[in-house]
């Protein structure tokens, strides 16, 4: 019975997103307000964590800011503030957490592409 309130509880599924994976290369298309304007903020990078927790559902990305800064960014899975998520490339990966790519810069944080064929 508490499995079924729990349920009813559960923010609705954003019909936006597609099936994420780690080391997804994805584009977020975030809405952002600032005062009385509202405009879309694109954050693109790597999926380096990915929880799937029901209502609490979230991943981070990370991108290389400038001079090669790395720079992580949470978002929650549900958030109605997405507009939409667009998937560039799948990578081979073997690890459900890619931290590893916080501690290398240039081609030896590059990932292996999936090749689905």
């Amino acid at each position: 019975m508490s499995d079924l309130l729990l349920k009813a509880l559960d923010a609705p599924d954003n019909e936006n997103l597609p099936r994420l994976r780690v080391g997804d290369n994805v584009t977020v298309h975030l809405r952002i307000v600032e005062g009385k304007r509202e405009r879309i903020q694109l954050v693109r990078g790597t999926i380096i964590r990915l929880r799937n927790s029901g209502n609490q559902a979230n991943f981070t990305v990370r991108r290389i800011a400038a001079n090669g800064i790395g720079v992580d960014r949470s978002f929650l899975l549900r958030s109605p503030l997405i507009e939409k998520i667009e998937v560039h490339r799948h990578s081979h990966v073997r690890r459900a957490q890619l931290y590893y790519l916080r501690g290398r810069t240039g081609k030896s944080a590059r990932l292996r592409e999936k090749r689905i064929s």
